[in-house]
């Protein structure tokens, strides 16, 4: 068997002037779930199109399974929750299910699926008068139905409400516990810090960080230290040792501190504080560095 699920080796596309990929590499192991991440045009949904075998790649190699792309897929080891996937607009959900099971050699059972999307109750409902999550959830049952070996999923959880993204992960969860492989592309970097073993990150079509969350975390440097200011000054704080920036938010502020120990030490000396806390950098601040035009440095 294969261990390999994804295989980019110097992948390259244009589309005119543009270089949407410029020589991606990237290797995803079976079992693992990977985030990819990247600002609008840095080539994410290009190289999944790319992956599924819907768009050739100018330069470069791709395997899934150490198969070329449409082999994959017609030997039912790779599906896919696309954004612009479309519907028959009077059929049910059960009734796609059901067509996307005959698709496959090994589909789920039904009721398994509409149980993993979180639809069971609605299987009977009609396309055309979902909610815009329960369409989502809808195309993720699509996705499911042939219980493929490799799951792609282009921003899942659009137009989800809060408890339809906790119950769409413990889903995700389930499936990659029984050696599945999932890569989700999306903009909720909170999902990506919270549910990848890995995230890799895009940016004009080039891969710019590859690792585990805590990793690409720390990619952004230091560590914030936010305490309440409770009436005190603000001025001479980017003075105090270790302090890169400071930022006010209401009555807290928020030190961005190369060496947070020394700036706690001189913080305790001179002025005291209430509500201490110390945290490693947010997803999003690594994200934001790693992706910044050379302009914006």
């Amino acid at each position: 068997m294969n261990d390999t699920a994804v295989r980019l080796t110097g992948l390259t596309r244009r589309f005119g002037p543009v270089r949407a990929l410029d020589g991606v590499d990237l290797t995803i192991e079976r079992g693992s779930t990977v985030a990819l991440l990247g600002p609008n045009g840095a080539g994410k949904t290009t190289a999944i199109s790319i992956m599924l075998g819907l768009d050739p790649p100018d330069g470069g190699d791709v395997t899934l399974f150490g198969r070329p792309p449409a082999e994959a897929v017609r030997a039912g080891q790779v599906s896919a929750m696309l954004q612009d996937a479309g519907w028959v607009p009077a059929a049910t959900i059960r009734e796609v299910v059901e067509l996307a099971r005959a698709l496959y050699p090994r589909p789920l059972a039904t009721e398994q699926i509409l149980a993993l999307a979180g639809l069971t109750e609605r299987a009977d409902r009609r396309l055309d008068r979902l909610s815009g999550g329960e369409a989502q959830r809808a195309r993720f049952a699509f996705a499911l139905a042939g219980g493929s070996d490799l799951l792609i999923l282009d921003e899942p959880t659009a137009a989800m409400d809060v408890a339809a993204r906790q119950a769409f992960w413990t889903a995700i969860h389930r499936y990659t516990a029984e050696g599945h492989t999932v890569l989700f592309s999306t903009h909720h970097l909170h999902e990506a810090d919270e549910f990848a073993d890995r995230v890799v990150v895009l940016a004009s079509g080039r891969v710019v960080a590859d690792g585990p969350p805590a990793q690409i975390r720390a990619l952004a440097g230091g560590r914030t230290v936010s305490f309440d200011l409770a009436g005190g000054p603000v001025e001479g704080l980017e003075a105090v040792p270790g302090v890169r920036s400071v930022q006010v938010r209401g009555d807290r502020v928020v030190l961005t501190s190369d060496d947070s120990d020394a700036t706690v030490l001189a913080l305790a000396k001179t002025r005291g504080f209430r509500g201490l806390e110390v945290t490693t950098a947010a997803l999003e601040a690594a994200f934001l560095t790693l992706t910044a035009t050379p302009s914006e440095h």
